[in-house]
């Protein structure tokens, strides 16, 4: 017999960690190779990990709710074949990264320096601590032996850490007087009050949300477009579409063309922050916000710029079954380089999106709503619609944002049932 390892998947190109929502087997259960173990969730996709062996369930490792970094031991399997082996994890650290200072003017060496004497940390920690200038001497941690993990170094910046303190003079810590750590008082429950545990997928959101908040420098910028032209050729066509193409078409389809054909136009806007350079990527894969089962979703349309509106109206509504059906892929999840959100549909007229990190915009489309206007000296009226677009400051600046928006601007006040071809 031999005992075998199972590992935290890789389960996409920016993923580092996952979280293990739940377990599919037990110990002792026998399972087959390729047979599901557990479920893990990212902060793009809910996805099954494959056992790579036939055999029995020896030790289940990871707990359900435990995140853990790509490659970490979740279980192991006993096989059949070979001698007895038992499998240890490893007990020590990965050797150090070559250090290298950090965009917000911290360094390895000198999160080190503000380690309690004798401690040993991963590089994943003292990368963190340096990038959020946090003393790991104020944390405490959760892992073996008390050891400080990067989960530990996330929750104390998401509960508001303070950052390092200017250095004073060392000072040897006795057991009179332990560091401690300051943690954030939450409010409590009332009775009456409903409590819902955070987990699952509503977890990963908030993990993304404020590692983009915390990051990105986010600016905002809005136009107001006519969609007066484009509200007419949908709606005179909506009908025999659908009866056509056996899917609805929306506005929304028409307003993804219309930025695909602006990031052509302005390709830093199609842009990631890589640290000490910005990636400006060649594919237009634009990321679609879809709210179903009470979660919001971002799967990717795939080099948008070459596809027709009903392609795209094709790929939106296909996206939006497979979401309703908790039936995204981790390919549907990936790749995206900038991000569309439909806000409108909620009946919203103005918002500023978070950025879907490490993207460089989202653009909010909001509610066309009939308004007033002048036309020609005359008052009309008009199909208006705002267009918010939030962007990365450290990649954009106004100049740039602004003359993108009046591209998506023209671009969809010049639809015509004459001028827009469908297919």
């Amino acid at each position: 017999m031999a005992v075998m390892e199972i590992t935290m998947p890789k389960l996409g190109e920016s993923v580092t960690e996952g979280t293990i929502s739940s377990w599919l087997v037990e110990p002792g259960q026998k399972v087959e190779k390729y047979d599901a173990l557990a479920e893990v969730l990212t902060d793009k996709v809910t996805a099954e990990i494959p056992s790579s062996y036939s055999g029995v369930i020896k030790e289940i490792i990871a707990k359900e709710d435990e995140t853990l970094e790509v490659g970490a031991i979740i279980c192991t399997i006993e096989t059949e074949g070979g001698a007895s082996e038992e499998v240890e994890t490893p007990k020590q650290e990965a050797q150090a990264e070559p250090e290298k200072p950090e965009q917000n003017g911290g360094s390895l060496k000198e999160a080190k320096a503000s380690a309690p004497s004798g401690a040993r940390f991963s590089p994943a920690v003292l990368r963190l601590a340096s990038e959020h200038q946090i003393d790991l001497a104020e944390l405490t941690g959760s892992g073996a032996g008390g050891r400080i993990t990067r989960k530990d170094v996330l929750q104390f910046v998401e509960n508001g850490g303070t950052k390092t303190k200017e250095k004073a003079p060392a000072k040897e810590i006795t057991s009179e007087k332990p560091v401690q750590e300051v943690k954030k008082e939450y409010p409590r429950a009332s009775n009456g009050d409903r409590e819902i545990p955070v987990n699952g997928v509503r977890k990963a959101i908030a993990k993304h949300m404020v590692e983009s908040k915390h990051e990105i420098p986010h600016a905002w910028m809005m136009v107001v477009a006519d969609a007066t032209n484009l509200v007419r050729y949908r709606d005179s066509i909506k009908e025999s579409f659908k009866k056509e193409e056996g899917f609805g078409i929306t506005y929304f389809a028409f307003f993804i063309k219309a930025v695909a054909r602006a990031l052509k136009e302005y390709p830093a806007l199609n842009s990631t922050w890589a640290g000490d350079k910005i990636i400006e990527h060649k594919d237009i894969n634009i990321s679609i916000a879809i709210a179903a089962n009470d979660l919001l979703y971002v799967p990717v349309i795939k080099n948008a710029d070459e596809k027709s509106i009903k392609g795209i109206a094709r790929e939106i509504s296909e996206l939006a079954a497979k979401a309703r059906a908790n039936k995204l892929t981790n390919d549907d999840m990936t790749g995206g380089t900038f991000t569309v959100n439909s806000t409108g549909s909620f009946g919203s007229v103005q918002s500023m999106g978070i950025i879907n990190h490490p993207q460089a915009a989202i653009l909010q489309v909001e509610a066309i709503v009939k308004r007033p206007v002048i036309v020609e000296d005359m008052i009309a009226v008009r199909d208006m619609v705002n267009l918010c677009l939030s962007i990365d400051h450290r990649i954009l600046d106004g100049l740039l944002a602004g003359r993108f928006l009046q591209a998506i601007k023209k671009y969809v006040e010049e639809i015509t049932k004459d001028n827009t071809p469908l297919y």
